[in-house]
């Protein structure tokens, strides 16, 4: 009876409207591509370079984001002390290093 009533107070001749859920859908199915294929990669990524940072040690051979190559001479909470050449050290920030090789002394 309330159905009846509903299509009473409708105007004649237009359309009925959707459910709200289906209006709502093509937004939602958007949302999801965005977070598995932006959001989530991105996500992992940063996890696998801090994992990759926390386990820097000195001896280790890292390249940094400015394309500098050299080997750790001390790690700090923050920085590492990267030595470039003879008698030549840097101090970096940890979240500059992109790329760890094996130990260089690997005896």
């Amino acid at each position: 009876m309330e159905f009846l009533i509903c299509l009473a107070d409708a105007a004649p001749g237009a359309p009925a409207q959707p459910p709200v859920l289906f209006q709502f859908l093509p937004l939602i199915i958007i949302a999801v591509l965005f977070y598995f294929l932006l959001i989530r990669p991105q996500q992992k990524k940063q996890k696998e370079h801090q994992q990759l940072v926390a386990g820097v040690k000195t001896g280790d051979k890292v390249i940094t984001s400015g394309g500098i190559h050299g080997i750790v001479a001390n790690v700090k909470e923050a920085t590492i002390l990267l030595k470039v050449a003879d008698n030549v050290k840097i101090e970096m920030d940890k979240a500059a290093v992109v790329t760890v090789s094996k130990a260089a002394e690997n005896s």
